[in-house]
């Protein structure tokens, strides 16, 4: 280990200590009853009382979308299957243009009201009259959606389009005999939610903890096995640490550096943690609708010149590894085509090699060996990251040291989340962190990495191709994918999406990011484990309903 990175491990992981060595003059929370979990999940310094499953115009609270409302199908992403929920079966007709889909029987609202297929049609349609609700545009592929009895429900396509069950299987189901009397979705804060999941009722909401009663109609006979979820507000990654290690809390999904001598230690006999690779990749995103940025050249150097041992080291804790040249996480692992990864040579940590592509490019070094652009202007770029997020700024500063070994000047900036992720969806930026957005197959992945159709002008937000870039060829691979049913064919053509992605480097992959998760087993147990992976651990696993399957399975010691 170098020495410099001791030196940082040894300065974080003081700093922490001296925080719980504090811990008696902060306001410790009450233990709840067994039949309460605890969960930390969202950093707020205080609560806002708004459930609404759909907007994307305010912040829902988590439980919104991981334990109120509930999909028609959930994908387990470490089994990488559908486990049927709302919906029970799924079949193909008219030549793959129309998606039939069967809900499941004898399902009750928490008012007592039934559920059915109607409520699925009203749920997607209500996307169509609001389209600031679709945030998985699935109008873009849906032609219309119509309940053809209580059971059955016909999504006909615009196109062909086989990765649109994906997005179709995913949303939240709203019922039609309360939504359809809100005057704006948009804006419906939902205070008093009425939902399918296994936890719909508020038993209390403060400003600074709320908790939510179980579902007296829960569809699951018996589930779940406890009484109520508990949240209470917590305003940074410090405090939140600190009510985990404890024992505040019983299920987090938190970065805590030096886990097993900050949480674990502490009590190893409760103190658990899981951390597979299956979260997003994190990547460094160059601009590429400006020059330099638009020369494969620099940004294959800009990647070389990173050295990723250090990165994963000094960020992370090596809580996980270098990424390979497709970018792609362990969720991946069945599609990952290691001989197209091992061609992908640009994600070596190789200073030379990158000094020479930029002198091939033509950007020579200047004053202080600096490199200039064709203008004669210093390189001199910030990179754009979120402050608070230790991980993200300390791999930040890895990379602005690598980059001046090539005649960079780079810097970190940091932004509150929201301004950041501001200028990163309009295009604000040279370089800046981010994450990567993830589906049941790669075709999500590859498609806002490198779709024409994802790209937006600068200034106009896009919702996930930061970047900016388009490839022709992978609109075409991405097309057949949207037309392939066999799971060869969509193998065979992610393959060649990987082979497009190593051959054009549209964004600099760094690591997979870990599925962060940590859990108290002392009041609760059946919490996913590397020893039982029945599904991710991470309450951050909850667009795809993935939080449901450890929800219905945890039971009260």
């Amino acid at each position: 280990m170098r020495r410099c990175s001791l030196f940082r491990h040894a300065v974080l992981i003081a700093s922490l200590l001296a925080v719980l060595a504090g811990a008696s003059c902060v306001r410790k929370i009450p233990r709840p009853p067994g039949g309460v979990l605890v969960v930390s999940q969202e950093q707020q310094a205080s609560w806002v009382r708004n459930f609404n499953p759909l907007t994307t115009a305010t912040a829902a609270r988590w439980p919104s979308l991981a334990g109120i409302y509930e999909p028609l199908f959930v994908f387990n992403s470490v089994r990488t299957e559908y486990v049927p929920w709302l919906g029970v079966s799924h079949e193909w007709l008219e030549g793959n243009l129309v998606l039939r889909v069967t809900t499941r029987d004898s399902v009750l609202w928490s008012d007592g009201r039934p559920f059915g297929a109607h409520d699925v049609a009203f749920t997607f349609n209500l996307l169509k009259r609001y389209p600031a609700l679709d945030r998985r545009g699935v109008w873009g592929f849906l032609a219309d959606v119509k309940a053809l009895d209580d059971r059955t429900v016909d999504f006909r396509f615009k196109r062909i389009f086989i990765p649109g069950f994906d997005e179709v299987a995913a949303q939240q189901i709203v019922p039609e005999h309360v939504w359809s009397g809100v005057e704006d979705p948009v804006a419906f804060p939902n205070e008093n939610p009425v939902a399918t999941g296994p936890f719909t009722e508020v038993r209390v909401f403060r400003n600074q903890i709320y908790e939510l009663g179980r579902n007296p109609r829960y569809w699951q006979q018996g589930l779940p096995h406890f009484d109520a979820l508990r949240f209470p507000a917590m305003p940074s990654n410090d405090r939140a640490n600190l009510a985990l290690v404890y024992d505040e809390v019983d299920w987090a999904g938190n970065f805590i550096p030096a886990i097993d001598r900050v949480f674990v230690k502490r009590s190893p006999q409760s103190h658990r943690y899981w951390f597979p690779l299956t979260g997003s990749s994190i990547f460094l995103y160059a601009n590429t609708s400006h020059a330099p940025f638009d020369d494969v050249r620099v940004r294959k150097a800009i990647s070389m010149a990173i050295d990723r041992d250090l990165l994963v080291e000094v960020a992370l804790y090596r809580y996980s590894r270098p990424a390979d040249a497709t970018g792609l996480s362990d969720a991946y692992t069945a599609w990952r085509d290691s001989a197209i990864a091992a061609e992908g040579d640009w994600v070596r940590f190789d200073v030379e090699r990158a000094n020479a592509l930029l002198d091939e490019a033509g950007y020579p070094r200047g004053e202080g060996g600096v490199r200039r652009l064709a203008d004669g202007a210093p390189w001199r770029y910030e990179i754009l990251t979120v402050s608070g997020w230790s991980d993200w700024v300390r791999g930040s500063q890895v990379i602005a040291r690598g980059l001046k070994a090539i005649g960079i000047e780079a810097s970190v900036r940091t932004y509150d989340f929201s301004a950041w992720f501001q200028r990163v969806q309009e295009g604000r930026f040279d370089l800046s962190m981010g994450w990567s957005f993830e589906g049941p197959t790669p075709y999500l992945f590859y498609r806002w990495l490198m779709s024409s159709a994802t790209v937006r002008p600068v200034g106009e937000i896009s919702m996930g191709n930061w970047h900016r870039y388009g490839s022709p060829s992978a609109d075409k691979a991405l097309a057949d994918f949207e037309r392939e049913s066999d799971p060869a064919g969509q193998r065979r053509l992610s393959s060649e999406l990987q082979r497009i992605f190593v051959a054009e480097a549209p964004a600099i992959p760094l690591y997979p990011n870990p599925s962060w998760a940590e859990y108290n087993t002392s009041r609760f147990e059946g919490f996913p484990s590397q020893e039982q992976p029945y599904a991710d651990p991470s309450p951050n696993k909850f667009d795809r309903g993935e939080c449901l399957l450890v929800l219905t399975r945890l039971r009260p010691r």
